[in-house]
């Protein structure tokens, strides 16, 4: 697998699905970002603006539900989809 990007563009919506995407293979950093975050206590919106780079007080809705789709899709990642990146791993 290649070193995923740093700080890669972030959408509205993270994928939904049981498989990975390449969406989810770019942003893994920003996943474990978003996990460290809320495992530290972090206020959503500030988990919003840093590591997704949303505007919160310009639009919080849209905001919160970036958050909640990344972080949910980063749990997905926690819990079973790393196991695709291992297989990755294997084959390459």
């Amino acid at each position: 697998m290649p070193t995923p990007p740093l700080d890669p563009p972030v959408n509205d919506r993270a994928p939904v699905g049981e498989s990975l995407t390449d969406y989810d293979r770019d942003h893994v950093i920003t996943y474990l970002r978003l996990l460290d975050a809320e495992a530290g206590g972090a206020d959503w919106r500030e988990i919003a603006a840093i590591v997704l780079h949303f505007d919160v007080s310009a639009d919080p809705a849209r905001a919160e539900a970036a958050w909640r789709s990344h972080l949910s899709r980063a749990q997905w990642m926690s819990a079973s989809g790393y196991r695709a990146l291992l297989d990755d791993a294997r084959s390459n």
